[in-house]
Protein backbone atom coordinates (compact mmCIF):
# COMPACT_ATOMS: atom_id res chain seq x y z
CA UNK A 1 0.00 0.00 0.00
CA UNK A 2 1.43 3.65 -0.75
CA UNK A 3 2.58 5.34 2.06
CA UNK A 4 3.04 9.14 1.70
CA UNK A 5 5.74 9.26 4.07
CA UNK A 6 7.81 6.76 2.39
CA UNK A 7 10.80 9.01 0.33
CA UNK A 8 10.06 9.25 -3.17
CA UNK A 9 12.48 10.44 -5.82
CA UNK A 10 12.17 11.34 -9.13
CA UNK A 11 15.30 11.94 -11.91
CA UNK A 12 14.59 14.40 -14.98
CA UNK A 13 16.83 13.38 -18.04
CA UNK A 14 17.33 15.59 -21.07
CA UNK A 15 17.21 13.18 -24.15
CA UNK A 16 20.22 13.48 -26.55
CA UNK A 17 20.90 17.08 -24.59
CA UNK A 18 23.65 18.62 -27.14
CA UNK A 19 22.02 17.19 -29.61
CA UNK A 20 18.36 18.32 -28.70
CA UNK A 21 19.82 22.12 -27.93
CA UNK A 22 21.29 22.13 -31.69
CA UNK A 23 17.96 21.19 -32.77
CA UNK A 24 15.81 23.79 -30.69
CA UNK A 25 16.79 26.39 -33.05
CA UNK A 26 17.13 24.37 -36.33
CA UNK A 27 13.87 22.88 -36.70
CA UNK A 28 14.78 21.54 -39.81
CA UNK A 29 17.09 18.88 -38.27
CA UNK A 30 13.89 17.73 -36.07
CA UNK A 31 13.80 14.33 -38.23
CA UNK A 32 17.71 14.86 -39.35
CA UNK A 33 20.41 12.89 -36.89
CA UNK A 34 22.95 14.94 -35.25
CA UNK A 35 26.31 14.27 -33.71
CA UNK A 36 28.36 16.73 -31.39
CA UNK A 37 32.35 16.98 -32.10
CA UNK A 38 34.69 17.45 -28.79
CA UNK A 39 37.14 20.28 -28.90
CA UNK A 40 38.95 21.47 -31.85
CA UNK A 41 36.52 19.05 -33.36
CA UNK A 42 38.08 15.71 -32.77
CA UNK A 43 36.00 13.13 -31.86
CA UNK A 44 32.38 12.29 -31.29
CA UNK A 45 31.19 12.98 -27.81
CA UNK A 46 27.06 13.32 -28.41
CA UNK A 47 24.77 11.72 -30.24
CA UNK A 48 20.81 12.25 -31.45
CA UNK A 49 18.61 8.88 -30.52
CA UNK A 50 18.59 8.35 -34.76
CA UNK A 51 22.23 8.58 -34.84
CA UNK A 52 23.35 6.04 -32.29
CA UNK A 53 22.84 2.89 -34.90
CA UNK A 54 25.65 4.12 -37.02
CA UNK A 55 28.36 6.36 -34.89
CA UNK A 56 29.51 5.05 -32.36
CA UNK A 57 30.91 7.59 -28.81
CA UNK A 58 34.72 8.29 -29.12
CA UNK A 59 34.89 7.84 -33.12
CA UNK A 60 37.13 10.44 -34.54
CA UNK A 61 35.57 12.98 -37.35
CA UNK A 62 38.13 12.63 -39.36
CA UNK A 63 37.46 8.51 -39.95
CA UNK A 64 33.88 8.98 -39.96
CA UNK A 65 33.16 11.95 -42.24
CA UNK A 66 32.21 9.79 -45.13
CA UNK A 67 29.90 7.73 -42.97
CA UNK A 68 28.14 10.87 -41.70
CA UNK A 69 27.55 11.95 -45.44
CA UNK A 70 26.68 8.50 -46.35
CA UNK A 71 23.93 8.59 -43.64
CA UNK A 72 23.04 12.10 -43.63
CA UNK A 73 24.01 12.34 -40.49
CA UNK A 74 25.23 16.54 -39.59
CA UNK A 75 27.78 17.47 -37.53
CA UNK A 76 28.36 20.45 -34.64
CA UNK A 77 31.06 21.77 -33.16
CA UNK A 78 30.68 21.46 -29.85
CA UNK A 79 28.48 24.67 -28.00
CA UNK A 80 29.33 24.83 -24.42
CA UNK A 81 28.00 28.57 -23.80
CA UNK A 82 24.46 27.15 -25.27
CA UNK A 83 24.26 23.76 -23.66
CA UNK A 84 25.13 25.52 -20.79
CA UNK A 85 23.14 28.22 -21.14
CA UNK A 86 20.20 25.95 -22.37
CA UNK A 87 20.62 23.87 -18.87
CA UNK A 88 20.23 26.61 -16.53
CA UNK A 89 16.62 27.53 -18.64
CA UNK A 90 15.83 23.66 -17.69
CA UNK A 91 16.96 23.29 -14.12
CA UNK A 92 15.14 26.45 -13.53
CA UNK A 93 11.90 25.32 -14.75
CA UNK A 94 12.34 22.10 -12.64
CA UNK A 95 13.26 23.83 -9.79
CA UNK A 96 9.71 26.17 -9.99
CA UNK A 97 7.76 22.79 -10.18
CA UNK A 98 9.35 20.76 -6.78
CA UNK A 99 10.60 21.36 -3.14
CA UNK A 100 13.67 20.18 -3.60
CA UNK A 101 16.09 19.57 -6.49
CA UNK A 102 19.82 18.06 -7.04
CA UNK A 103 21.03 19.25 -10.09
CA UNK A 104 23.21 15.88 -10.96
CA UNK A 105 24.90 17.11 -14.11
CA UNK A 106 24.41 19.52 -17.07
CA UNK A 107 21.43 17.41 -17.97
CA UNK A 108 19.95 15.48 -15.46
CA UNK A 109 18.66 16.56 -11.67
CA UNK A 110 17.01 14.57 -8.72
CA UNK A 111 13.97 15.88 -7.04
CA UNK A 112 12.25 15.13 -3.69
CA UNK A 113 8.85 14.14 -4.43
CA UNK A 114 7.98 12.59 -1.26
CA UNK A 115 4.30 13.20 0.11
CA UNK A 116 3.38 15.24 -3.36
CA UNK A 117 0.06 13.06 -4.70
CA UNK A 118 -0.74 12.65 -8.09
CA UNK A 119 3.36 11.75 -9.34
CA UNK A 120 1.85 10.20 -12.26
CA UNK A 121 0.46 13.75 -13.91
CA UNK A 122 3.13 15.75 -11.99
CA UNK A 123 5.88 13.81 -14.09
CA UNK A 124 3.96 14.49 -16.94
CA UNK A 125 3.67 18.47 -16.24
CA UNK A 126 7.09 18.38 -15.67
CA UNK A 127 7.94 16.98 -18.97
CA UNK A 128 5.05 19.26 -21.09
CA UNK A 129 6.77 22.44 -19.50
CA UNK A 130 10.20 21.75 -19.78
CA UNK A 131 9.37 21.21 -23.64
CA UNK A 132 7.32 23.95 -23.65
CA UNK A 133 9.78 26.25 -22.26
CA UNK A 134 12.98 25.30 -23.88
CA UNK A 135 12.23 23.28 -26.41
CA UNK A 136 14.35 20.33 -24.90
CA UNK A 137 12.62 17.07 -24.77
CA UNK A 138 12.78 15.21 -20.83
CA UNK A 139 12.03 11.56 -19.16
CA UNK A 140 10.77 11.01 -16.27
CA UNK A 141 11.39 8.19 -13.94
CA UNK A 142 9.54 8.07 -10.42
CA UNK A 143 10.40 5.85 -7.68
CA UNK A 144 11.13 5.10 -3.93
CA UNK A 145 14.99 5.54 -4.75
CA UNK A 146 17.59 7.08 -6.26
CA UNK A 147 18.91 4.44 -8.37
CA UNK A 148 15.65 2.74 -8.96
CA UNK A 149 14.66 6.51 -10.26
CA UNK A 150 17.22 6.12 -12.56
CA UNK A 151 16.35 2.53 -13.78
CA UNK A 152 12.77 4.43 -14.09
CA UNK A 153 14.31 6.93 -16.43
CA UNK A 154 15.82 4.34 -18.63
CA UNK A 155 12.86 2.54 -18.71
CA UNK A 156 10.95 5.61 -20.07
CA UNK A 157 13.30 6.62 -23.02
CA UNK A 158 13.65 3.28 -24.07
CA UNK A 159 9.90 2.54 -24.57
CA UNK A 160 9.04 6.11 -24.93
CA UNK A 161 6.31 5.51 -27.38
CA UNK A 162 4.84 2.84 -24.71
CA UNK A 163 4.89 5.22 -21.42
CA UNK A 164 5.33 8.78 -22.96
CA UNK A 165 8.45 9.25 -21.41
CA UNK A 166 7.11 9.03 -17.68
CA UNK A 167 7.53 6.39 -15.65
CA UNK A 168 6.45 5.72 -11.69
CA UNK A 169 7.86 2.24 -10.09
CA UNK A 170 6.77 3.15 -6.72
CA UNK A 171 4.06 0.16 -7.00
CA UNK A 172 5.99 -3.00 -6.55
CA UNK A 173 4.65 -4.88 -8.98
CA UNK A 174 5.86 -1.85 -11.84
CA UNK A 175 9.14 -2.20 -10.16
CA UNK A 176 9.25 -5.68 -10.06
CA UNK A 177 9.17 -6.00 -13.95
CA UNK A 178 11.35 -3.27 -14.91
CA UNK A 179 14.04 -4.88 -12.88
CA UNK A 180 13.21 -8.81 -14.56
CA UNK A 181 13.59 -6.86 -17.88
CA UNK A 182 16.56 -4.55 -17.49
CA UNK A 183 20.35 -5.85 -18.02
CA UNK A 184 22.35 -5.15 -15.16
CA UNK A 185 24.71 -3.05 -17.12
CA UNK A 186 22.02 -0.60 -17.54
CA UNK A 187 22.26 -0.08 -13.15
CA UNK A 188 23.76 3.30 -12.14
CA UNK A 189 26.95 2.83 -11.04
CA UNK A 190 27.69 -0.62 -12.62
CA UNK A 191 29.74 -0.59 -15.66
CA UNK A 192 31.65 -3.19 -17.94
CA UNK A 193 33.87 -4.16 -15.79
CA UNK A 194 31.83 -4.97 -12.79
CA UNK A 195 29.35 -6.15 -14.94
CA UNK A 196 31.28 -9.10 -15.70
CA UNK A 197 31.74 -9.80 -12.25
CA UNK A 198 28.53 -9.93 -11.79
CA UNK A 199 27.65 -12.28 -14.49
CA UNK A 200 30.42 -14.87 -13.44
CA UNK A 201 27.92 -15.01 -10.33
CA UNK A 202 25.41 -15.51 -12.38
CA UNK A 203 23.93 -12.04 -11.49
CA UNK A 204 22.21 -10.86 -14.94
CA UNK A 205 19.41 -9.02 -14.24
CA UNK A 206 18.45 -5.60 -11.92
CA UNK A 207 16.35 -8.12 -10.31
CA UNK A 208 19.10 -10.45 -9.87
CA UNK A 209 20.86 -8.27 -8.26
CA UNK A 210 18.35 -6.36 -5.90
CA UNK A 211 17.70 -9.93 -4.47
CA UNK A 212 21.87 -11.10 -4.13
CA UNK A 213 23.33 -11.03 -0.82
CA UNK A 214 24.40 -7.08 0.20
CA UNK A 215 26.61 -8.39 2.60
CA UNK A 216 28.72 -10.65 0.21
CA UNK A 217 28.38 -8.10 -2.59
CA UNK A 218 30.36 -5.50 0.06
CA UNK A 219 32.66 -8.15 1.01
CA UNK A 220 33.74 -8.82 -2.53
CA UNK A 221 33.18 -5.64 -4.40
CA UNK A 222 32.93 -2.58 -2.78
CA UNK A 223 30.31 -0.79 -0.11
CA UNK A 224 28.68 1.16 -3.39
CA UNK A 225 27.78 -2.15 -5.04
CA UNK A 226 26.33 -3.26 -1.72
CA UNK A 227 23.87 0.03 -1.60
CA UNK A 228 23.26 -0.33 -4.99
CA UNK A 229 21.46 -3.73 -4.59
CA UNK A 230 19.99 -2.26 -1.35
CA UNK A 231 18.02 0.57 -3.58
CA UNK A 232 16.89 -1.38 -6.09
CA UNK A 233 15.35 -3.62 -3.47
CA UNK A 234 13.67 -0.37 -1.90
CA UNK A 235 16.00 0.37 0.96
CA UNK A 236 16.79 4.14 0.06
CA UNK A 237 20.80 4.45 1.08
CA UNK A 238 21.47 8.02 -1.24
CA UNK A 239 19.89 11.27 0.00
CA UNK A 240 19.26 14.61 -2.30
CA UNK A 241 22.73 16.21 -2.02
CA UNK A 242 23.46 19.56 -0.43
CA UNK A 243 25.04 22.04 -2.85
CA UNK A 244 28.30 22.00 -3.80
CA UNK A 245 30.66 23.67 -1.80
CA UNK A 246 32.80 26.69 -3.45
CA UNK A 247 35.94 24.80 -5.53
CA UNK A 248 39.29 24.87 -4.02
CA UNK A 249 41.11 25.36 -6.94
CA UNK A 250 39.73 26.51 -10.45
CA UNK A 251 41.16 25.64 -13.99
CA UNK A 252 40.61 26.84 -17.38
CA UNK A 253 42.57 24.16 -20.05
CA UNK A 254 42.72 24.05 -23.84
CA UNK A 255 44.60 22.75 -26.71
CA UNK A 256 45.08 25.50 -29.33
CA UNK A 257 43.65 25.30 -32.46
CA UNK A 258 46.59 25.29 -34.19
CA UNK A 259 50.42 25.03 -32.59
CA UNK A 260 51.97 27.98 -31.89
CA UNK A 261 55.35 28.83 -32.09
CA UNK A 262 55.51 32.90 -30.97
CA UNK A 263 55.02 34.31 -27.35
CA UNK A 264 52.56 37.28 -27.98
CA UNK A 265 50.11 34.45 -29.51
CA UNK A 266 50.77 32.23 -26.29
CA UNK A 267 50.08 35.35 -24.51
CA UNK A 268 47.02 35.99 -26.09
CA UNK A 269 45.57 32.58 -24.87
CA UNK A 270 46.95 32.29 -21.24
CA UNK A 271 45.23 35.99 -21.06
CA UNK A 272 41.61 34.66 -22.59
CA UNK A 273 42.19 31.65 -19.68
CA UNK A 274 42.51 33.71 -17.29
CA UNK A 275 39.55 35.71 -18.35
CA UNK A 276 37.49 32.72 -18.22
CA UNK A 277 38.85 31.11 -14.94
CA UNK A 278 38.18 34.37 -13.27
CA UNK A 279 34.44 34.93 -14.13
CA UNK A 280 34.34 31.38 -12.43
CA UNK A 281 35.92 32.34 -9.68
CA UNK A 282 33.91 35.51 -8.98
CA UNK A 283 30.50 34.02 -9.70
CA UNK A 284 31.36 31.79 -6.44
CA UNK A 285 32.62 34.76 -4.36
CA UNK A 286 36.15 33.95 -4.12
CA UNK A 287 39.35 35.51 -4.14
CA UNK A 288 42.58 34.08 -4.96
CA UNK A 289 46.16 34.20 -3.61
CA UNK A 290 48.16 32.06 -5.84
CA UNK A 291 48.05 31.31 -9.69
CA UNK A 292 49.83 28.78 -11.42
CA UNK A 293 50.65 28.50 -15.30
CA UNK A 294 51.61 25.96 -17.72
CA UNK A 295 52.33 25.52 -21.03
CA UNK A 296 53.25 22.86 -23.45
CA UNK A 297 54.00 21.06 -27.05
CA UNK A 298 52.06 18.20 -28.29
CA UNK A 299 53.56 15.08 -26.37
CA UNK A 300 52.14 12.19 -28.67
CA UNK A 301 53.98 13.11 -32.02
CA UNK A 302 57.45 11.23 -32.16
CA UNK A 303 58.38 14.03 -34.76
CA UNK A 304 57.85 16.61 -32.57
CA UNK A 305 60.51 18.20 -29.58
CA UNK A 306 58.78 17.92 -26.68
CA UNK A 307 58.63 20.42 -23.73
CA UNK A 308 56.46 21.06 -20.82
CA UNK A 309 56.87 23.39 -17.73
CA UNK A 310 54.68 25.89 -15.19
CA UNK A 311 55.50 28.22 -12.62
CA UNK A 312 53.17 29.06 -9.58
CA UNK A 313 53.31 32.86 -8.84
CA UNK A 314 52.13 34.27 -5.64
CA UNK A 315 49.84 37.42 -5.76
CA UNK A 316 50.11 40.61 -3.56
CA UNK A 317 46.84 39.99 -1.95
CA UNK A 318 44.12 37.78 -2.47
CA UNK A 319 42.12 39.01 -5.53
CA UNK A 320 39.52 38.60 -7.94
CA UNK A 321 40.77 41.36 -10.35
CA UNK A 322 41.10 40.06 -13.88
CA UNK A 323 43.97 43.05 -14.48
CA UNK A 324 45.70 41.63 -11.63
CA UNK A 325 45.32 38.14 -12.36
CA UNK A 326 46.44 38.69 -16.12
CA UNK A 327 49.74 40.57 -15.66
CA UNK A 328 50.83 37.88 -12.94
CA UNK A 329 49.94 35.20 -15.55
CA UNK A 330 51.04 37.12 -19.07
CA UNK A 331 54.35 38.00 -17.01
CA UNK A 332 54.94 34.28 -15.69
CA UNK A 333 55.40 32.96 -19.46
CA UNK A 334 58.65 35.14 -20.15
CA UNK A 335 60.07 32.71 -17.86
CA UNK A 336 58.21 29.83 -19.41
CA UNK A 337 58.76 30.12 -23.19
CA UNK A 338 61.47 28.85 -24.89
CA UNK A 339 61.96 29.30 -28.55
CA UNK A 340 61.90 26.23 -31.06
CA UNK A 341 59.02 24.50 -29.64
CA UNK A 342 55.37 24.19 -31.50
CA UNK A 343 53.16 24.35 -28.59
CA UNK A 344 50.01 22.64 -28.01
CA UNK A 345 48.02 24.17 -25.02
CA UNK A 346 48.02 26.24 -21.72
CA UNK A 347 46.63 26.13 -18.29
CA UNK A 348 46.12 28.29 -15.98
CA UNK A 349 44.86 27.03 -12.09
CA UNK A 350 43.47 29.49 -9.44
CA UNK A 351 44.60 28.44 -5.80
CA UNK A 352 44.61 29.12 -2.39
CA UNK A 353 40.74 30.04 -2.85
CA UNK A 354 39.31 31.89 0.19
CA UNK A 355 36.48 34.12 1.36
CA UNK A 356 36.56 37.56 1.41
CA UNK A 357 37.52 38.26 4.96
CA UNK A 358 38.90 35.05 5.49
CA UNK A 359 42.65 35.69 5.06
CA UNK A 360 44.31 37.15 8.65
CA UNK A 361 47.77 36.40 8.08
CA UNK A 362 49.18 40.32 8.74
CA UNK A 363 46.64 42.80 9.55
CA UNK A 364 48.24 45.05 8.01
CA UNK A 365 48.75 43.57 4.30
CA UNK A 366 47.40 45.42 1.58
CA UNK A 367 44.04 43.70 0.23
CA UNK A 368 41.75 44.66 -2.86
CA UNK A 369 40.50 47.87 -3.33
CA UNK A 370 36.86 49.06 -3.00
CA UNK A 371 37.19 50.28 -6.77
CA UNK A 372 38.90 47.11 -8.43
CA UNK A 373 35.61 44.90 -6.52
CA UNK A 374 33.18 47.56 -7.96
CA UNK A 375 34.96 47.46 -11.24
CA UNK A 376 34.74 43.81 -11.82
CA UNK A 377 31.03 43.58 -10.93
CA UNK A 378 30.11 46.03 -13.09
CA UNK A 379 32.16 43.40 -15.73
CA UNK A 380 30.55 40.66 -15.07
CA UNK A 381 27.00 42.16 -15.37
CA UNK A 382 27.60 43.53 -18.35
CA UNK A 383 28.98 40.55 -19.82
CA UNK A 384 25.90 38.84 -17.98
CA UNK A 385 23.38 40.76 -20.17
CA UNK A 386 25.12 41.24 -23.83
CA UNK A 387 27.39 37.93 -23.50
CA UNK A 388 30.78 36.44 -22.77
CA UNK A 389 33.55 38.81 -23.73
CA UNK A 390 31.49 41.80 -24.51
CA UNK A 391 34.02 43.90 -22.31
CA UNK A 392 37.21 42.47 -21.71
CA UNK A 393 40.98 43.04 -20.98
CA UNK A 394 42.56 44.62 -24.02
CA UNK A 395 45.26 41.19 -24.23
CA UNK A 396 42.24 39.49 -25.11
CA UNK A 397 41.40 39.21 -28.84
CA UNK A 398 37.82 39.21 -30.35
CA UNK A 399 38.70 36.32 -32.81
CA UNK A 400 42.03 34.81 -32.59
CA UNK A 401 43.14 32.40 -35.05
CA UNK A 402 44.81 30.24 -32.26
CA UNK A 403 41.54 29.46 -30.59
CA UNK A 404 39.82 25.65 -30.70
CA UNK A 405 38.78 24.49 -34.03
CA UNK A 406 34.90 24.71 -34.27
CA UNK A 407 34.19 24.83 -38.00
CA UNK A 408 30.91 23.75 -37.69
CA UNK A 409 29.75 25.65 -34.74
CA UNK A 410 26.02 26.73 -34.25
CA UNK A 411 25.19 30.66 -33.13
CA UNK A 412 25.45 31.16 -29.45
CA UNK A 413 21.49 31.64 -30.13
CA UNK A 414 21.01 32.53 -26.20
CA UNK A 415 24.04 34.23 -24.81
CA UNK A 416 25.32 37.11 -27.64
CA UNK A 417 22.89 39.90 -28.53
CA UNK A 418 24.46 40.35 -31.98
CA UNK A 419 23.62 36.13 -32.55
CA UNK A 420 19.81 36.33 -31.16
CA UNK A 421 17.61 33.90 -33.45
CA UNK A 422 15.83 35.84 -36.01
CA UNK A 423 12.89 35.23 -38.26
CA UNK A 424 12.49 36.45 -41.23
CA UNK A 425 9.44 37.73 -43.31
CA UNK A 426 8.37 37.10 -46.82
Amino acid sequence: MFNKHEPVFALIDCNSFYASCERVFRPDLAKVPIVVLSNNDGCVIARSYDAKPFVKMGEPYFQIKHKLRQYGIVAFSSNYALYGDISERVMTVIEGMVPTVEVYSIDEAFADLTGIDGLDELGRQIRSQVLRFTGIPVGVGIARTKTLAKLANFTAKRLLAQTGGVVNICDQVKRDWVLRNTDVAEVWGVGRRMKGHLDSLGIKTAMDLAKADPTMLRKKFSVVIEKTARELAGTPCLELDEPDPPKQEICCSRMFGRRLTELPLIKEAVATYVMRASEKLRAQGSLCKKIRVTIRTGMFNPDEAKYANGVIVDLPYPTDDLRLLTQAAVNALDSLYRAGFRYSKAEVLLLSLCKPGEFTEDLFARSQSLEATKLMGVLDKINGRWGRGTLRSASVPANPDWAMRREMMSQSYTTKINELWTVGSR
